[in-house]
Parts: C-alpha cells; structure tokens; sequence
C-alpha cells in the first residue's frame, strides 16, 4: 500500500510533460488573449514562413437570403393543354361570327323596313293587304299587316306565333262546324249544337282577330300601354271561352269532350271525329294560356304601365275628331242655351 500511496511527481526521475520543448513551443505561440479565448475552429494555424494565409473578406452585414433557382426551366404545355387553348379560342372566335351575322342580318332588315316605309311614304300611304282577297272581289283588305315590316325584330316571332295560333282558332272553329254537321246527321235532335257552331264560326273569327291579335300587334308595333290592356282583357275572355268549348257542354256547339262522349253513344266513327276535335280545343286552351304568359313577360321588359295607358287613352279620345266635334257642338249647345235663357224676359 505504500507503493501506492507516494508522490510519482515528487521522484526526481520524473519528467514533468508540461515541460517538454513541443508543448512549451505550443503554448507560447497561443494568441495573446490566453487560452480563454482561443478558438480552435478558426484558422490559427501558424504557417510556414514566406507562406502567410490569405485574409477572407468579413461579410457584409446586409446579405439577402439565399434563393434556390431551378436548375431547369418548366416544362412546356403539353399536347392536350394546347390543343383545348387552341379549341377555345376557336370556339370564342365562331362565337363572335356568330353575333356579328346577327347584327348584320338586323342591319339589313332595318334597312329594308326602313326602305319600305319610305316607299310606302312617297306613294301617298300604306295600302291595305289583309285578309288577302281577289282584286275582283267585291269586298276589298280591311287592314294592314306586315309583321316584318311594322314589329320589331325581338317581338316578331311572338307576333307570328300569336298570328298561327289565332289561324289555328279558326281551323278548329270550321272543324267543329262540320263535326256538329255530323253529329246532326247522326242524331237529328242536335240541329242547334250544329246552328250554334256555324254561329261561333261566323261570330268568333273575325272578332278574335279584331279584339285580341289586332291590339296586340299595335302594341308591340308602336309600344302602346292601353293597347295591351285591352289584349289582357279580351284575351282573358277568349281562354274563358277556349274552357268552356274544350270541356263541350251538349247544346252548346261545341264538339268537347262532354258532347264526344255522348257522340259515341249515337255513332262510334262520330265520336272519335268529335274526339280528336276536343283534343284540337284542348291544345287551344293550353297554347292560349302558354302565350298569355309569354306575352305578358314581354310587356313588363317595355316598360308599360297603367298610368301610360290612362294617358295614352286621355291623349287618344281627345285627338279624336269625332270626340273634338262633339265636344265643341256639345259646348256651343249649352252657351247658346244659357244666352237665351239671360236674355229672356222676365214676366
């Protein structure tokens, strides 16, 4: 134990390592600051004579970030997405052929209308064309009618279809006149559904086309709101009336559905003929009321009104000549009346 209980450094055979000539030369080639202050990873190597390490550059304190940039530039549109961009534009571009046809095709018939009118103008008047009789007729036109000529390009087609469907009324009115011609050959008591729809024929045709269609096609002509209140007014009538000659009341002279029931009890060829005309007043009714809503939808994007319809109607009776004249005799009546009566003697 007492081998391992002395000193070794207190031997004098022994070396102190401190004291060996390489760390001696270390430690006195440290920086002056002492070993507190060394750094190991900066470059203090002492170097070879002749050989002094190059000094770098302290950075500048305002350096940017580093920013990575692609190595490669991105990869171009591949085949599909050139080939939609190429078909949209093609479409966009076919699309705008598309309007500019249209908007020539309105030129051109603003143009011609615009022709026409003048023509019309210098002849002294638009000459009356409808209903188109023979020159030799004794009867000649009683109205003008050009849907091309006096209706605007966005309101003709909805003129053109109300003048089918009023053709259609009466077509199916002349149908119905000969299915109660035959019903009345069938069955001999039906005389007065066949007088009755002769009657409607006669009655319903020409006033169709005075009452509704005519007040129609001057309202979309001259944009006219006291015209179209009388088309709401009258035509609201006219689909009452479509009702009442689809459901065929028997004795009413109308071929219905009631009365082509009560036809196939007398005669079954009859009653199918009587059939399909109710199926004709049937598709009247409906396409009556699909029309009444689209023409109403086009009135309230014209910016009509009652109130323009009171003035139109105020502005219209007092233009009246016939209006003018009898208010004026109405007028010098009473003053003549009220002079004789301040001129008359007293008793």
């Amino acid at each position: 134990m007492s081998d391992f209980d002395s000193n070794p450094f207190a031997d004098p055979d022994f070396s102190n390592p401190f004291q060996d000539p390489s760390v001696t030369q270390v430690t006195r080639s440290a920086p002056p600051g002492g070993l507190e202050e060394y750094n190991p990873f900066t470059d203090a190597r002492t170097a070879a004579p002749g050989n002094a390490p190059k000094s770098t550059p302290a950075p500048s304190q305002n350096t940017q970030p580093a920013i990575m940039k692609p190595t490669e530039e991105p990869p171009a549109y591949s085949q599909l997405q050139t080939q939609r961009r190429d078909e949209d534009q093609a479409r966009a571009q076919a699309e705008l052929l598309r309007r500019q046809e249209e908007l020539e095709k309105k030129a051109a018939e603003l143009d011609r209308r615009e022709r026409e009118l003048q023509s019309h103008g210098v002849a002294g008047g638009r000459k009356n064309n409808w209903p188109p009789l023979p020159e030799k007729f004794p009867v000649g036109p009683c109205f003008y009618h050009d849907i091309a000529v006096d209706i605007p390009v966005e309101f003709q087609k909805t003129v053109k279809i109300m003048y089918n469907l009023w053709m259609f009324h009466a077509g199916t009115l002349i149908v119905n006149m000969f299915g109660c011609l035959a019903w009345f050959i069938v069955d001999a008591s039906r005389g007065v559904d066949f007088g009755l729809a002769m009657l409607w024929f006669l009655l319903f045709t020409p006033c169709s086309f005075v009452c509704w269609y005519r007040p129609l096609y001057g309202a979309f002509r001259s944009d006219s709101s006291f015209r179209f209140f009388v088309f709401f007014f009258v035509y609201i009538c006219q689909f009452g009336v479509h009702v009442l000659q689809t459901i065929g009341i028997t004795g009413w002279g109308t071929c219905g559905w009631i009365a082509a029931l009560t036809g196939l009890n007398t005669s079954i060829p009859v009653g199918i003929i009587m059939l399909l005309i109710a199926a004709l007043f049937t598709a009247l009714s409906v396409g009556s009321l699909i029309m009444f809503k689209k023409v109403h939808a086009l009135y309230r994007t014209t910016g009509a009104s009652f109130e323009k319809a009171q003035q139109e109607f105020a502005t219209g009776v007092m233009s009246n000549k016939t209006v003018q004249t009898a208010a004026a005799n109405a007028a010098a009546n009473a003053a003549t009346n009220a002079a004789r009566g301040a001129f008359k003697p007293h008793p």
